[in-house]
């Protein structure tokens, strides 16, 4: 089968076309011709090895595909091993889930990580109440896009979107942000208490590190809450001193949707099902990224890494 294959760590130009032998499954897995591969910013980290998950090479990028099982049935799946940049892959059967019909590849797989990611973030970490002012940084990626669309659904009283362009600004607002900032602003501080009416926020979910989010814990509200959920400025924020928090009873937080399958009850699989009910009632959707050949999962990789992306980015293997 074609796959793409990363046989040393790097930026990338590590991302090989190859040609690999098909998987075979084992017990209590399922093989899953795919139709799509999700791409995810997380996957630029696995392939130079500095995600949270240590890599192992050689490796085969990407955790996330939707195909057809060997019966025809339709589903997405989470890989826990890489695997995903293939024509087939192999998957847990615990990780594999059914798509409902009307829901598309771009919608199953946008859902499958962003959309529980933020669906997790806004429920489990930020405890979202109705009223309260949400900030969604980077409102026009993957996670963001969806983000600002459920904090608009559960009724935040403000949704203060940050990207770094017109253009995609413009669509966080189309998406349901009441106002969208430039994310390039030197005191992000000020812009988002402006933003806020003057006031401080009340949640911030963050995926970009350094800077900005040293900022916006400043910018948080009496028990305001932040959710740190990845390090796209690849700079890390300043440490925290635990007693500044207590200035105004500050929580931040940290989210790896890996841990969500420890919680008890079945978390991923209630936010997946809530997700898919939402875009089949016409009250969430997918932003379109691109779609991209597996040999230029290469320029994908660049695309996500220049952070001139919007929505959600796919491989076609069929291409």
């Amino acid at each position: 089968m074609r796959a793409v294959q990363v046989t040393e760590f790097g930026g990338p130009e590590v991302l090989k076309p190859v040609e690999l032998p098909d998987p075979v499954a084992g017990p209590g897995q399922v093989l899953i011709e795919v139709d799509r591969v999700g791409l995810n910013y997380a996957d630029t980290h696995q392939a130079e090895n500095s995600y949270l998950a240590p890599s192992k090479l050689p490796l085969v990028p990407g955790g996330e595909v939707v195909g057809r099982t060997a019966d025809g049935k339709r589903v997405v799946a989470l890989l826990n091993d890489g695997g995903g940049y293939a024509e087939r892959v192999v998957a847990d059967e615990a990780m594999t889930f059914p798509v409902p019909d009307g829901v598309d590849d771009l919608n199953a797989l946008s859902m499958l990580v962003q959309g529980a990611t933020a669906w997790i973030m806004l429920r489990k970490n930020a405890h979202l109440e109705p009223g309260e002012s949400v900030v969604v940084h980077a409102a026009a990626g993957g996670v963001g896009s969806i983000a600002v669309q459920l904090a608009n659904a559960w009724g935040a009283g403000r949704v203060i979107a940050t990207a770094s362009s017109e253009e995609k600004r413009a669509l966080a607002i189309e998406l349901g942000a009441d106002v969208a900032v430039d994310s390039r602003a030197e005191n992000m501080t000020e812009v988002l208490r402006e933003a806020n009416g003057g006031k401080r926020v009340d949640v911030v979910l963050d995926m970009v590190g350094g800077p900005t989010t040293d900022q916006s814990i400043v910018a948080l509200a009496p028990f305001g809450r932040l959710v740190f959920y990845g390090m796209a400025g690849r700079r890390s924020p300043k440490p925290i001193e635990l007693r500044n928090l207590l200035g105004h009873s500050t929580t931040v937080a940290g989210m790896w949707l890996p841990h969500v399958f420890r919680l008890p009850g079945n978390v991923f699989g209630t936010a997946l099902s809530d997700l898919f009910t939402m875009v089949l009632d016409g009250k969430l959707r997918a932003v379109a990224g691109g779609e991209y050949a597996l040999e230029d999962a290469r320029k994908a990789h660049e695309a996500l890494r220049s952070r001139g992306t919007t929505g959600k980015l796919l491989l076609d293997p069929r291409r």
